[in-house]
């Protein structure tokens, strides 16, 4: 190995091989979810679980160091991180040689390379109107000539002319790609980590165009053999996988760090041949079948089953472990706080709750500041989280630890503002808008017994109230589209980061985002003016300011109730090696091993 080589394994944590050796077939991780996954093609899909299993399948140009603790931003399919102009709107990147795509009918029997015109479609694909990509703000809006491609495509009905050659998103050669921003973007680098911004053979795409999410076909070193949707789903190796070996260099003091690596370092990557990922839209079934060992892993303890499962300082959270009996049968944990948010939306075009009025924004409030999250919290939550203070959490940049989002939870004076901005109590017991019409706030609920008990938590802020409520109970599935359609009053939602900086979650609010991650349906002029500022802003102090303004005024417009963050508490067999939670990563399967019995 060339001194080259050598310095990109150390950055990759693995090492060529010159010996051909694939993993063992015999080997299977049984893993589980515990919602379902909407499809395999990373334009088309934003959920955790859906890109958790395509993390195997797709590799974008940049990754992180798997042990690295914060997250460490790496080369993947390219040989080192970008080359940056002096006044950075180029970006270069060259490609490693030899990547190949997973073997398909649409190759002809032909070693299908990766290539910078890939990586190219890959990015293009987020800003083609016809594909309609929930991430399309990763790209609309930042490369040059990009948004003028999609205009085009979307006034005349026509498709998106990816055969164009614009300075923002250029393949130079084979494996050299150029990408050209109008202005600053401090958080290139992190989305080109993302698995929606993966290179994609245009052949495959266009060959499954009725039904892409069903035949994704990456570099990644897995490959799908069958999907059930929203029941199971199986991936083998893939044979054109490069062959590489583990080398972790985690830090002295980290002792998870420090287990993998010596689970692991000097193995092939990956070990496992096959997997399996079961879907279990109830929680006690997945844990039935862990405790048998019908399942290899816990995507995450079910929540209702933690108190049972682990011993949780009530004064602490981050106090925890896995009780002595399990322990003493070998059961293992991997614990961190997520990196997300989970909150109360309040649907921002909803004829009721929706809009900037005082009225409204005094609803809102009210509705939050009479729900009584510390108990839900502790009684649903099972005192795995802490509450919700920012919109960036904790462990992302950008993060304030001091700032103080919502109001404090106060059901008297809940009462007080209603009366004060007019919603009076009629004849029948519930109030009445400040024209005095009746009114029937819509609580779209996900299905299942854990949404059922957050209903009553609810139930019995809106009967202190006074207030109508309707419960909507819907699928996984079918709330997302209910969410990004607007089409709701109040729901439930969560969000945990894509990348670890907090441009991440303050895209959350941002107008032009609604219809895709802005699920609130927020619109606030003021909120735009300051993201639009803060996006030109590398993270510091400056931009810390920025987003405190923000905060304060989703704070004003009553946006949110309050939520979360959880803990990610994934358990694993006695067998099971080398698996830890990471900041970013949904799943750790290519990174383990399983220790045959």
């Amino acid at each position: 190995m060339n001194m080259y080589k050598a310095a990109l394994a150390a950055l990759l944590g693995v090492s060529a091989l010159t010996a051909h050796a694939d993993p063992d077939p015999d080997k299977v991780l049984r893993a589980s979810f515990n919602a379902p996954e909407t499809g395999y093609d990373p334009a088309k899909v934003s959920d955790v679980y859906s890109h958790g299993v395509g993390e195997n399948i797709f590799e974008p140009l940049l990754t992180y160091d798997y042990v690295a603790r914060p997250a460490k931003l790496i080369p993947n399919v390219v040989t080192a991180l970008p080359e940056v102009s002096a006044d950075g709107s180029t970006y270069i990147f060259h490609l490693r040689h030899g990547i190949y795509f997973s073997p398909d009918p649409i190759f002809k029997g032909v070693k299908r390379e990766l290539t910078a015109a890939d990586a190219a479609y890959g990015l293009k694909r987020l800003a083609d109107p016809a594909v309609a990509s929930p991430s399309n703000y990763l790209v609309l809006g930042h490369f040059v000539g990009v948004d003028e491609l999609a205009d085009a495509a979307g006034k005349t009905g026509g498709k998106f002319d990816y055969d164009k050659v614009v300075e923002g998103i250029k393949a130079v050669d084979r494996y050299t790609l150029q990408l050209k921003v109008k202005t600053p973007y401090p958080g290139l680098q992190y989305i080109l980590a993302m698995p929606h911004t993966s290179p994609q053979a245009r052949e495959v795409i266009e060959g499954y165009a009725s039904n892409t999410p069903a035949h994704p076909v990456g570099t990644g070193p897995y490959m799908l053999q069958d999907w059930k949707p929203g029941v199971k789903t199986v991936l083998i190796y893939n044979p054109n996988f490069r062959h590489e070996v583990f080398n972790f260099q985690p830090a002295a003091d980290d002792a998870e760090g420090q287990r993998v690596a010596k689970e692991m370092n000097g193995k092939t990557y990956p070990q496992i041949g096959r997997i399996e990922v079961t879907v279990f839209t109830e929680e006690q079934p997945m844990w039935l079948q862990f405790k048998s060992q019908q399942l290899d892993e816990l995507y995450g303890v079910p929540q209702p089953l933690i108190r049972g499962v682990l011993t949780i300082d009530p004064n602490n959270p981050r106090r925890a472990k896995i009780k002595d009996e399990y322990a003493k049968i070998g059961l293992k944990l991997s614990r961190a706080l997520d990196p997300e948010i989970t909150y109360f939306s309040f649907n921002g075009k909803d004829p009721i709750l929706g809009g900037l009025g005082k009225p409204q924004i005094a609803l809102r409030r009210a509705i939050a500041m009479s729900f009584d999250e510390q108990s839900a919290m502790r009684d649903i939550r099972r005192n795995n989280a802490v509450r919700v203070e920012y919109i960036t959490p904790p462990g992302v940049q950008g993060h304030n630890p001091h700032f103080r989002m919502f109001f404090p939870y106060n059901r008297p004076q809940a009462q007080a503002l209603l009366d004060q901005f007019g919603y009076k109590i009629g004849a029948d017991g519930y109030r009445t808008t400040p024209d005095g019409k009746p009114f029937t706030i819509d609580f779209l609920s996900n299905e299942g017994a854990i949404g059922r008990q957050w209903d009553e938590y609810w139930q019995e802020a809106f009967d202190v109230l006074k207030l109508r409520v309707s419960f909507r109970h819907v699928a996984f599935n079918d709330l997302l589209k209910a969410m990004r359609s607007c089409t709701y009053g109040i729901t439930g939602a969560a969000w945990i980061a894509d990348y670890p900086d907090g441009d991440n979650f303050q895209m959350l609010m941002w107008s032009k985002n609604i219809g895709a991650e802005n699920v609130s349906c927020y619109s606030s002029p003021r909120y735009d003016k300051l993201y639009e500022q803060s996006q030109q802003l590398h993270a510091g102090p400056e931009r810390d300011k920025l987003y405190d303004a923000m905060n304060k005024v989703v704070s004003e417009d009553s946006a949110w109730a309050p939520g979360e963050t959880r803990f990610r508490n994934r358990m694993m067999q006695p067998w099971v090696l080398g698996d830890e939670v990471h900041p970013i990563f949904q799943t750790s399967w290519r990174f383990t091993d399983i220790q045959k019995k």
